[in-house]
């Protein structure tokens, strides 16, 4: 005998439908608790239940006085720590996936080593892979390891495994480096995010450490309107 749903959680599909659809796009107003009340013959308390539990999801956001709005919620990473991007969109409830596009050994020129801390010319592992979000591009990473500290890394499955995982797996990481900045993208980086050359990305240079070696440089690209960065800080008063 199948179970039917809590009526709250029957309020909570329709809403996560419009919502999912883009019928509802961030910030638009959803109906107030009096009319979904009505709508699904329910006391006003279950469709308090219902958004109390979207709010705190993530999926809408509660303005005193205006009323109940769909977030914004594009994805979303610290500057602060590294997490696993795939852990990050499975978090906010979407499915996860990427495109390998390159996985191979190759030479350090100019940049990567100066950024990796190698000499000219030594080798180095290399992979390009797109990040999806509910098949949508997200994010293109484009990584240089240094084999030295992780010899098994091409040997990596990277459609079951983020090369955050691998790294970590092998070297916890210990110290971070960030730079971020506005840019537009190429052409061809355009073509792998599915997005115009004139969309305006952020893009992000990350070196990793494990104790004192450095294991990984990436350039991380986002589409600018699918993807914010976050910072946060704590004090003590003294």
């Amino acid at each position: 005998m199948v179970s039917t749903p809590p009526l709250y959680q029957q309020i909570q599909k329709h809403l996560l439908d419009k919502i999912n659809s883009s019928e509802w796009p961030p910030h638009h107003q959803i109906p107030p608790e009096e009319q979904l009340a009505r709508d699904f013959s329910v006391s006003r308390m279950t469709a308090n239940k219902a958004i109390r539990d979207l709010v705190q999801k993530g999926y809408l956001t509660r303005q005193p006085g205006l009323g109940t709005f769909v977030t914004d919620r594009k994805a979303e990473s610290s500057l602060v720590e590294v997490y696993n991007i795939a852990e990050e969109v499975r978090l906010r409830g979407h499915r996860y996936g990427n495109q390998v596009l390159i996985c191979e050994a190759i030479e350090a020129d100019d940049e990567v080593a100066l950024r990796l801390g190698v000499r000219l010319g030594s080798r180095v592992f290399h992979t390009l892979i797109v990040h999806l979000e509910n098949e949508v591009p997200i994010q293109l990473e484009k990584r240089y390891v240094n084999p030295r500290w992780v010899p098994d890394y091409l040997d990596a499955d990277f459609t079951l495994h983020t090369p955050n995982e691998v790294l970590v797996a092998a070297c916890p990481i210990t110290d971070v480096e960030h730079i971020v900045e506005a840019i537009l993208p190429e052409a061809q980086a355009a073509e792998w995010l599915s997005i115009d050359t004139a969309s305006p990305c952020l893009s992000m240079i990350r070196r990793t450490w494990s104790g004192e070696q450095l294991i990984s440089y990436a350039r991380l690209l986002h589409p600018g309107e699918r993807y914010k960065l976050r910072s946060s800080m704590h004090r003590e008063l003294s």
